[in-house]
């Protein structure tokens, strides 16, 4: 797996080849999540995505949202969480809950 910096420089090349994006940043956690704070995940246009906010159906969830914040040329919070008995179907273990800052990427790739 991807370690945020990596995720960020995927986003800066892919910025560089002219796809449109957008970066889902996880800015708050409760209880057991699988990402802290400061993961991200870059997503293009066509829903193409590399690096990680949480996983299982957190993450689809994700990327259908960052599409739309694509198109929309609008930011957005993202809250998930569920109840234990069935957090592992939807990636969080234990209950967690995650807040993700899902922005579309604007302008052209720093040079």
């Amino acid at each position: 797996m991807e370690n945020q910096n990596d995720t960020l420089a995927i986003a800066e090349r892919w910025k560089g080849e002219g796809r449109e994006l957008a970066l889902a940043t996880v800015i708050e956690t409760w209880g057991s999540a699988p990402r802290p704070v400061g993961s991200h995940l870059v997503i293009d246009s066509e829903g193409n995505f590399e690096g990680s906010v949480s996983g299982g159906c957190v993450e689809g969830a994700v990327v259908f949202e960052a599409v739309e914040a694509i198109e929309t040329g609008k930011a957005k919070v993202l809250e998930f969480g569920v109840a234990d008995e069935t957090a592992w179907e939807v990636g969080l273990s234990c209950g967690g809950k995650i807040r993700v800052y899902v922005e579309p990427v604007t302008g052209s790739a720093a040079g």
